[in-house]
Formats: C-alpha cells, structure tokens, sequence
C-alpha cells in the first residue's frame, strides 16, 4: 500500500485500492504469513516482526493489500485480521500494519480527523529530536510519538480462537527513550503528545506487566509530570479503507 496514494474523503481515509479477503494458514517465521487466497497458498509480508497478541494464526480471516513493485519476492501484505469466525460476512478487522498506522494518523492531522487532540495547520514527519526520531511535528510547536501495541490484543476471544500462553513484553527501550524526548522538548515547545494508536474498536488501553514494568513505569509517570500528554485513537478498517472511530486522552492513568 502506497503512503501517496492514500487520499481522503467525508473523513475516510480510503486505500489506493480495495484490499483483498484471504485465510491464514500459517505463519511460518517472524516476516511472512502464507494465506489460501482464491485457493491458492501465497507467502505474504508480514509488516510486524513482534507478536499478535497470544493469537495462533492458523485459519484466520484476512485482508491484503497488493504491492506494484518487480522488486518485491511477496506479491500482497496482510493488512488486517479477523478474530470473527470464518463464516461471519461481515468481520470485524485489526489492523497490524503499524507502518500503515503513522499514515493514517497522518492523514487524520492533515485532514483535522482529531479535533480533541490538535487542529493541524502544518504536519513534519520524523522529525529529529535529542536522540530520537519522532513521527510527527504538528504546528512547529507539538510532537507527536505514535505507539501501535500488538502485543496485548484487547478483543473478546470466542471458542474457535487458539491461543499461546502469554509471554510479558521485554522490548521497552524505545518506548522509554522516545518518551523522555517527548518530556525534555517541553522547554522549546508547548505540548509534546504520546498517541497511542489501535487499528481496530480497543475499548481502553491497559497496561500489562512487562518484565521491567516498575522501571518503565517510573520513566512514563516522570514524563507526564514534565507536561507530555497520552492520547488514545481508534481507528475502524474495511476493505476501502480506514475511518476514525474516537480519541481520548489517558493522561492520567500514568500519574499513579
């Protein structure tokens, strides 16, 4: 799915193209997903190289984008999956292209799909700061860090949903890095955001034990106390495209 092509419409942000239903049949490594579309198997990119929840895989829904480019050894990427069972005609889909996520969210502050957080006038991706590259600066005056967690999938699992024993999450250097960046720009700018971003309906982002939970705990709550916000938004995904379903600030759950 190409970022450019990606153009909205009535508040949609609508793909360059429909993307196509497939089922999972397994995922052999971190990088690939091999689906039966049309009945035939086809290795597809995988775009997250972590875990999907505690999910197995195997038998799943899912939707395709198709790439355009010679270069590429796997013709479509798995956008988005199902945990609706097989034979429901209208899924509920994830998304799990947390590339994908930064151009929606794009697309939202250019589009001013995110009135509660900030109307934008200017957007600046990836922009340098301390150490760091964060993903946004909005207005020349507000950063913005987008997170999409996968790890802790928080949907209802029915009975025909296998599952694999839950392993708490290790790989939180980056969260803390970037969020004490987003602490310390506060002296050169006026608001500094963590946008915690789900591609699918999350009721409310909770926080599950990390194996250095207090540590970064500790590192998060120092950050809100310098002044960052946390925001969550949702977004709801179709075949055409990605719509925003709500947004509301988290900030104070992380005092405590």
């Amino acid at each position: 799915m190409t970022e450019q092509a990606l153009h909205v419409r009535d508040g949609k942000i609508y793909f360059p193209e429909p993307l196509a239903p497939a089922i999972i049949v397994r995922r052999p490594n971190r990088f690939i997903i091999d689906v039966d579309i049309a009945g035939e198997v086809v290795g597809c990119h995988c775009p997250t190289t972590g875990r999907i929840g505690n999910l197995v895989l195997d038998g799943l829904p899912c939707l395709l984008s198709r790439s355009h480019s010679s270069s590429r050894k796997t013709p479509y990427t798995v956008e988005g999956i199902s945990v609706d069972a097989p034979e429901n005609p209208d899924p509920a889909w994830i998304g799990i292209n947390q590339n994908a996520a930064n151009r929606y969210v794009e697309q939202a502050l250019h589009s001013r799909l995110l009135p509660g957080i900030v109307t934008a006038d200017t957007v600046r991706r990836e922009q340098a700061l301390g150490q760091s590259r964060l993903d946004f600066l909005v207005n020349d005056d507000t950063y913005i860090e987008v997170k999409t967690p996968l790890d802790n999938l928080q949907v209802t699992l029915d009975d025909h949903v296998r599952t694999r024993p839950h392993i708490p999450l290790d790989a939180t250097d980056r969260l803390v890095r970037h969020i004490g960046e987003l602490g310390r720009s506060l002296a050169a700018h006026e608001r500094a955001i963590m946008l915690v971003c789900f591609l699918y309906d999350n009721p409310g982002f909770q926080v599950l034990k990390s194996s250095r939970h207090d540590w970064v705990k500790a590192h998060v709550a120092e950050a809100v106390r310098q002044g960052v916000e946390i925001w969550q938004v949702n977004f709801q995904l179709d075949t055409t495209g990605a719509c925003v379903l709500g947004h509301h600030e988290l900030t104070h759950q992380f005092l405590h």
